[in-house]
């Protein structure tokens, strides 16, 4: 299925996904990554799906959302590989404006260096480049590149599309424990992005099972630490943590639901709150589930938000670079 959706998303609102490279076809073999490990890593970028056949596929999603009296707001390049490896992205971009519907993509920016995939993506209203580290030691572990890519050329090809790009450019960083949530790693990051200036910095915390078991979330602590210099230092930062979209409804068994719903969508204080007083609860059963360690808290702009402890799974195993 190439057309999926439209999903709720906090950045894009009701998006329809466009998954136009095959799993995992990608630049990056992420520690993180919620669709596993790289199995294709490639450079030369080749033609994947027929373009008619993307909008074919995106073009009865459309029709199928505005007859059930939905709207869509981005129609966004999202595959389960790197997007800019598609031979036909600019093509693709083009086709899609036809719907009349902002067009996205969301990259690991691995290739935004090449003039190419620049020019090709100035013709997308949205667009969303990785950058997890800026220390080239801790992306290779944390992102683990291929071989032939380097950080400093990636960097600088972000602050060279930046110069020329007309729409809206934001960037995603995310924060894995003992890799890049350190004082040193956070400040480097937050000089680059003061540097590049996005509309919007996101940081996100792995939260849906990563491709390597021993990856988790940085502690509360090293969180906190996080977030108060990132907000000191750059105003345009927002936290990603979370994905509301409709009030959080209990099936029954409230300890449970909390659970399960934070390990994907760490929830603030206020929509858990509601969750727990329409499922005729009491505030209880959250600070028990904190006494007991299963859901952690940290503060952020005068907010709380509460999400899942992950637990070690198995054997501690080394995460190397193994590309």
């Amino acid at each position: 299925m190439i057309a999926f959706g439209p999903v709720p998303s906090r950045r894009l609102g009701y998006s329809l996904g466009i998954n136009h490279i095959p799993a995992k076809t990608c630049t990056y073999s992420c520690v993180y990554c919620q669709v596993g490990r790289t199995t294709h890593m490639p450079l030369e970028r080749q033609e994947f799906y027929p373009v008619e056949q993307i909008l074919a596929e995106v073009g009865q999603k459309v029709t199928e959302v505005a007859e059930a009296g939905k709207k869509i707001d981005y129609l966004t390049l999202v595959p389960d590989g790197e997007p800019t490896l598609d031979l036909n992205l600019g093509k693709i971009i083009r086709e899609l404006k036809q719907f009349g519907i902002p067009v996205a993509v969301i990259s690991n920016a691995s290739l935004i260096d090449r003039l190419d995939i620049q020019q090709e993506l100035m013709e997308a209203d949205w667009v969303s480049l990785k950058v997890d580290s800026v220390d080239e030691a801790v992306w290779r572990k944390i992102n683990r590149p291929h071989r032939r890519l380097s950080l400093p050329i990636i960097l600088e090809g972000m602050l060279a599309f930046k110069q020329k790009y007309p729409g809206k450019l934001v960037t995603e960083s995310m924060l894995v424990a003992g890799l890049n949530d350190n004082e040193r790693t956070t400040r480097q990051l937050c000089n680059f992005l003061l540097e590049l200036q996005p509309s919007i910095s996101y940081l996100s915390i792995p939260t849906r099972p990563p491709a390597e078991a021993e990856v988790t979330p940085p502690s509360p602590e090293a969180l906190q630490e996080i977030i108060e210099i990132c907000s000191e230092q750059v105003p345009f930062v927002e936290l990603l943590f979370e994905s509301e979209v409709g009030d959080f409804v209990s099936t029954g068994n409230l300890k449970e639901d909390i659970l399960s719903i934070t390990a994907v969508h760490p929830l603030r204080e206020e929509p858990l709150r509601a969750m727990v007083s329409a499922a005729g609860g009491t505030w209880r059963v959250v600070e028990d589930l904190l006494a007991d360690g299963s859901i952690l808290t940290i503060l952020y702009r005068d907010e709380r938000y509460f999400f899942r402890r992950f637990k070690k799974s198995g054997p501690k195993e080394s995460i190397t670079q193994s590309f």
